[in-house]
């Protein structure tokens, strides 16, 4: 598979072409604050965007490492779009796992066989939690994550790898994030909004 032409500064104009790279005051889903916000929907709302960025995301992955990925699994919500089009990128089956008395699991008898090789994505990384939930939910079914990708890591710099898994995202975004006691915007008196099913990713 020879790696699709999209760069970082492509990638990023297609964020603002499609209204998903915002400006303001934010409460992201870790706790943190941050003057930055990714929409990825507003991305993967086009089936061709999609379909770009996943193929982009699926080719920055060494080839010896995509041989072995049989299933690609993703954490709802941000990632059930992501994780299907990886997986028709790659020809194998798409699953995303989603919380179920507030712990992550596999539902809707989405099955992994034991050993075979998935690889984990996500839209935005910051801290990485959802990712390591839906890591362990791969593991403990007795499968084996593979890789890992996303479209966005902004934890500048906070995530080479989960546990020894290896870590290709398509971009590394450094964005600015603050402690809720630390945020400079919160000095100004500016209102922290949440957008977004959880949060911002």
């Amino acid at each position: 598979m020879s790696k699709p032409m999209f760069s970082a500064d492509q990638l990023v104009a297609l964020y603002e072409q499609d209204g998903a790279l915002l400006h303001g005051h934010f409460l992201l889903s870790s706790g943190l604050h941050s003057d930055t916000y990714l929409q990825s929907a507003r991305v993967l709302q086009y089936p061709e965007h999609a379909a770009q960025v996943a193929e982009a995301m699926v080719a920055g992955i060494p080839a010896a490492l995509r041989t072995q990925i049989t299933a690609v699994v993703g954490p709802a919500m941000g990632a059930v779009i992501v994780a299907h089009e990886c997986g028709r990128a790659l020809g194998v089956r798409a699953f995303f796992t989603e919380r179920e008395g507030g712990q992550m699991t596999l539902r809707r008898g989405f099955a992994l066989d034991p050993g075979e090789g998935v690889l984990v994505v996500e839209d935005i990384t910051t801290t990485g939690g959802s990712t390591r939930e839906c890591i362990a939910v791969v593991q403990a079914s007795g499968a084996k994550v593979v890789t890992v990708s996303a479209i966005i890591d902004r934890s500048s710099g906070g995530i080479s790898d989960f546990d020894g898994v290896p870590y290709y995202p398509l971009l590394r975004l450094p964005v600015q994030t603050w402690e809720a006691a630390n945020c400079p915007l919160c000095a100004t008196a500016s209102p922290a909004v949440k957008p977004g099913s959880r949060g911002l990713r």
